[in-house]
C-alpha cells in the first residue's frame, strides 16, 4: 500500500502505541505461521492498519503473548493474533507477490523476479483461501499496467482502479458492513495512489517513468492543488469510516487517517506543517 498508512507514532499515547506494535508483531507472527519465514520480509504497517479496522468491526476472539524474533533476538516483544491477523497475512504476501510481478514487468528489476518466485507458493495459497480479493488486485495491477503503457494521464482512472483493488481487500465477510467497508475503503485507495503520485511527480518526471499528474510538474500552485484532491478523496473515506459500528480503537485509527496519512505530503510540500 506503498508506506503511507502508518500512525503519527508522535501523537499515540503508550497504550496506543504498544497496542499498533502489537498488531504489527501478531501480523508478522501469522505470516511465519502461514507462509514461512521469507514472508514476513514483506511485512509493512500499512496492513497494521486493515488489522485494527477489522479487529474492531468483528471483535474476533485475540491471542496473546511475548516472543523473540530474529529481529528482536534479546528482548521479547508483545504480540496480538486472531483470524484477522492470519487473513492480513494472506493479504500482505498477495499484495507483495503481484507488486514484484509488476516491477518486474515495469523496469526489469532481477531481485523484483527472484523475491515473486520465492513467494510464489505463499501466493498460491492465499489465492486458494481469497479468490475474490486475489483476482481483484491481479485485475487492478493488470489495468494499471495497461493504463501506464498507454501513458494515459488520468488520475480519476488510475486511482479508482487502484481504489476496486482495496475495496475488495477490506471486505473481509460479505454481509452487513460489506458496502460501507467497501465504499471507505474505495476511497481510501485512491486517496494513497493519488498521493503516490504526488509525492513521486518529481522523479517520474525526470526518469520519463508514468504518472498521472505530468501536466501538473513544476506548476508552483502544486500544493494546494493536491491537498485539495487529496482531502476530497480522504473525507470521503471519513464518511463512510464513521457509519461503522467501531468502538476499540477508534482513536489510533482516526490518528493514522488524519495525521500519519499526512506525513509524508507535509514533509515534502510544506515542510511538516500540519494539514
Amino acid at each position: 500500500m506503498f508506506g503511507y498508512l502508518t500512525a503519527d507514532i508522535s501523537a499515540l499515547n503508550q497504550q496506543q502505541y504498544q497496542r499498533y506494535k502489537s498488531c504489527y508483531c501478531g501480523l508478522c507472527r501469522s505470516l511465519k505461521k502461514r507462509h514461512g519465514q521469507f514472508s514476513r520480509l514483506t511485512i509493512n504497517y500499512d496492513v497494521s492498519f486493515l488489522i485494527l479496522l477489522l479487529s474492531s468491526l468483528y471483535e474476533p476472539e485475540e491471542e496473546r503473548g511475548e516472543d523473540c524474533c530474529p529481529r528482536h533476538p534479546k528482548t521479547a516483544q508483545s504480540w496480538v493474533c486472531s483470524p484477522v491477523s492470519d487473513y492480513a497475512a494472506d493479504m500482505n504476501v498477495a499484495l507483495a507477490y503481484l507488486k514484484c510481478l509488476d516491477d518486474w514487468e515495469d523496469d526489469g528489476n532481477p531481485g523484483a523476479l527472484f523475491e515473486a518466485k520465492c513467494l510464489r507458493p505463499a501466493y498460491d495459497r492465499a489465492e486458494k483461501n481469497y479468490p475474490r480479493q486475489c483476482l481483484a488486485i491481479a485485475q487492478a495491477m493488470d489495468r494499471l499496467h495497461e493504463m501506464e503503457k498507454q501513458k494515459l494521464e488520468d488520475p480519476d482512472a488510475a486511482a479508482s482502479c487502484f481504489g476496486d483493488m482495496m475495496g475488495e481487500i477490506f471486505v473481509y465477510r460479505q454481509d452487513r458492513w460489506a458496502d460501507t467497508l467497501r465504499s471507505m475503503a474505495q476511497a481510501l485507495g485512491r486517496f494513497i495512489y493519488l498521493l503516490d503520485a504526488c509525492m513521486d511527480l518529481d522523479a517520474d518526471t525526470l526518469r520519463n517513468r508514468y504518472n498521472p499528474f505530468r501536466r501538473y510538474y513544476g506548476l508552483e500552485d502544486n500544493e494546494q492543488r493536491f491537498r485539495d484532491i487529496l482531502k476530497m478523496q480522504l473525507g470521503e473515506c471519513v464518511y463512510y469510516f464513521d457509519k461503522l459500528p467501531l468502538v476499540e480503537d477508534v482513536g489510533l485509527m482516526k490518528n493514522i487517517l488524519c495525521a500519519g496519512l499526512w506525513s509524508a505530503f507535509n514533509r515534502k510540500f510544506c515542510k511538516g506543517k500540519e494539514s
